[in-house]
């Protein structure tokens, strides 16, 4: 369970990512050291032609989770790559990402974050390597 005033101790700090809380409404739900999950309230702003939630959108969740998990404590950790598998449509409520680090080094980090839809379908797979700039 996320300590409370961690959690919005984190959420403050993230809030000026403007483009995943507000553009897309994207809201942490749980954060830990190297560890995070994220949701996204699915509307009409987020979906393709066929009545699916974008590619991008799905993306812009699980990047935003990784960049919660790997710097939760500290803004250290940019992402220098991400790969992305797509394995089911998305024609849901709401998506939910969770970021856990696999490993993290001096100087890098890797990540993997899965999607989910409402029902628990796993909606993409990614993984990021992270830099940390700090380090």
């Amino acid at each position: 369970m996320t300590d409370p005033k961690f959690l919005e101790k984190v959420r403050r700090t993230f809030a000026t990512d403007r483009f995943a809380t507000e553009a897309t409404g994207i809201e942490i739900v749980e954060v830990a050291e190297n560890y995070a999950k994220c949701e996204l309230v699915v509307d009409s702003r987020h979906c393709n032609a066929l009545g699916a939630v974008m590619g991008g959108a799905i993306f812009t969740l699980a990047d935003f989770c990784f960049a919660v998990a790997a710097n939760a404590n500290e803004l250290s950790t940019v992402s220098v790559t991400s790969t992305i598998n797509y394995l089911n449509a998305a024609r849901c409520s709401k998506l939910v990402a969770e970021a856990k680090c696999q490993k993290s080094g001096k100087r890098t980090c890797f990540f993997r974050i899965d999607v989910f839809d409402d029902k628990g379908n796993t909606v993409a797979e990614v993984t990021t390597t992270g830099c940390k700039i700090n380090g």
